[in-house]
């Protein structure tokens, strides 16, 4: 039988007409003899009845059709029966009676419900066991038809500004300086390995120099690193580039790009432009360089208030150049003993020594560092801080990376706390953009002795930072961004340095690279800006996470036909799997066992 409609299609219009359907069994309910199926396919469902008295042998069979088995059926279209219409279909109206059945194939009994509520009760590892069951449940259908709307979209704005999407290899030359690569040794040159791309950046960037002007791609990069539920060792990068701008020309584009995504996908209008934070106030707010901006608990230093203080903890850290924040938990007095070392713990695994605090209940503050605090200082907190009764105050005090990141991960966990106590709301859908800029482009990393581009060697420092290259590296701004949405990175980019010159004196002189190092990983990079490299920048956005956003889930295995899982496997095909030792022998390799410490 040909399909003549879908399951969501056939409406009061078509009663009367002869169709055929074909799908998946989605349930079979025996009414006093009469067999009524609901036959599922993408699409939606549509009800087909078998009616005995018509169709004897036909009912008979559809009475022993199984769940989840693929059918074709032919029919009428007929009225539902007054009282019996389902409003909450597109199809509640009508039904088929049928009059043919084709069974296509008969399923075993699922090992989980494939219904959203049952299905998110399971275990993940069971659902990614049998995905092309759990891609069945209709909220899995719908993230990938999210994903799809989201991808057409950012191709179609990218056309309409006129630029051309260009396909860049995925074997690539080893690049360590980055995150751990993929490698993949080569049969034809025996003991030389190809990396799986990270990234298509010296790529998109030779490009330029080719004179394309305006590329991107939706890129497959890998990574091997540890996974967690906003990162894959293989994801999905929406990759741009473009010739002769600035990075206002840059926002405004990408802001486009998201203003229709939204558009198209979700039908929200999101406000541009975007607001703007420097990355030394994102930290100093809200203690990442990712905030999310829906709610408030903005961190306060309060270094000069105890930088004469009696508190030796405090006066010490502020004395060796360290810095002492507080975060005001308004609220959350009400924090159990259990709650309490939690966030303990979590501060702790920062770094931390401990998690000083002050809770304030009936007018009383209590804490243990509360006896040494002078009458001036604890006015200075009340006023900083705006303390009142039944709110709780955390501080942190270490270097000031180390004291933004604990009050920063802390911020996040009171947030979730009184969220479940009903004290504050945080909309999934509440969308905040911000764009985070002025980056450092270095820092320094104390175990190398040496310094290391904050995000990669080829960003281009801000023009009127460029002579305090040499004299103090640290203090040098790069020509950075990130696109930040409720906390999460959703891209980040920058201008490019173009110059040789320049690109040969970071890689060497501040990086301190071998310069046989350099040519043997950059030199074609290097000699391409040598033929009239223009100026030139971009972003690579996580197509991942963006998907994600919009499904409003918290993981992007959720969007992601096949993922694996934290520990890297494909439960369902079964990988990764040992290789035969012919396959590793016309590979030159042999695999070598890890040694198990002794006990």
């Amino acid at each position: 039988m040909k399909r003549t409609h879908h399951c969501a299609q056939l409406t009061p219009s078509d009663i009367g007409s002869a169709v055929s359907l074909s799908g998946w069994v989605d349930s079979v309910r025996d009414h006093g003899g009469i067999i009524f199926i609901d036959l599922r396919d993408r699409k939606g469902v549509t009800q087909v009845k078998f009616d005995p008295h018509g169709t004897p042998e036909l009912s008979a069979r559809a009475a022993h059709l199984k769940p989840e088995s693929v059918v074709s059926v032919a029919g009428t279209v007929v009225p539902r029966p007054d009282g019996t219409v389902n409003a909450a279909l597109p199809t509640g109206a009508i039904e088929i009676e049928a009059t043919e059945l084709d069974i296509l194939n008969v399923s075993e009994t699922p090992p989980f419900p494939l219904t959203d509520a049952g299905g998110d009760k399971v275990n993940e590892d069971l659902r990614l066991t049998y995905r092309y069951l759990d891609l069945r449940r209709p909220k899995m259908r719908h993230n990938l038809v999210v994903r799809h709307r989201a991808a057409k979209a950012i191709r179609d704005y990218f056309d309409s500004q006129d630029f051309i999407e260009v396909e860049t290899p995925a074997l690539f030359k080893s690049t360590p300086e980055g995150a751990r690569e993929y490698l993949v040794p080569s049969r034809i040159h025996a003991g030389q390995f190809y990396a799986l791309s990270q990234s298509p950046q010296q790529f998109k960037q030779i490009l330029m120099v080719a004179g394309v002007e305006r590329y991107f791609q939706i890129a497959r990069c890998f990574r091997d690193e540890d996974l967690r539920a906003d990162r894959q060792m293989e994801f999905t990068q929406v990759d741009v580039e473009a010739s002769f701008v600035t990075r206002e020309d840059l926002y405004a584009l990408f802001e486009g790009m998201l203003k229709k995504v939204w558009k198209d996908v979700l039908g929200k209008d999101i406000p541009t432009p975007f607001p703007r934070m420097a990355f030394v106030d994102a930290m100093n707010r809200y203690g990442v360089d990712k905030p999310d901006t829906r709610f408030g608990f903005e961190l306060k230093d309060l270094s000069e208030t105890f930088r004469a203080s009696a508190f030796k903890v405090f006066q010490g850290t502020v004395a060796s150049g360290g810095s002492v924040k507080a975060l005001n938990a308004k609220g959350l007095a009400d924090l159990t003993q259990g709650e309490l070392k939690a966030l303990e713990e979590i501060a702790k695994s920062l770094g931390a020594k401990g998690l000083a605090f002050i809770k304030v209940e009936g007018g009383e503050w209590k804490s243990p560092i509360v006896k040494f605090l002078s009458e001036a200082e604890k006015a200075a907190l009340t006023s900083s801080l705006g303390i009142e009764d039944n709110d709780m105050v955390f501080f942190a005090a270490a270097p000031w990376e180390k004291t933004c990141a604990i009050l920063g991960r802390i911020r996040l966990e009171v947030a979730s706390l009184l969220q479940k106590r009903g004290k504050l709301s945080i909309r999934a859908d509440d969308w905040k953009f911000l764009w985070v800029v002025d980056f450092p482009l270095m820092s320094y990393d104390e175990d190398k002795k040496s310094y290391v581009a904050t995000h990669h060697p080829f960003t281009s420092p801000v023009p009127e930072d460029v002579a305090l290259i040499d004299s103090d590296p640290k203090a040098v701004r790069g020509q950075h961004y990130d696109v930040v949405l409720n906390g999460m990175e959703l891209g980040g980019g920058s201008i490019r340095i173009h110059q040789p010159a320049l690109q040969k004196k970071i890689f060497e002189e501040v990086l301190k690279i071998p310069a046989d190092v350099v040519e043997n990983r950059f030199g074609y990079m290097l000699r391409a800006f040598t033929y009239g490299a223009p100026p030139h920048g971009g972003i690579a956005f996580g197509l991942d996470r963006i998907a994600a956003l919009l499904c409003g889930t918290t993981s992007i295995r959720d969007v992601i036909a096949f993922p694996k899982t934290q520990k890297g496997q494909d439960l369902m095909a079964g990988s990764p799997t040992p290789v035969t030792a012919k396959q590793l022998a016309e590979l030159h390799i042999a695999v070598v066992e890890p040694q198990v410490p002794l006990a």
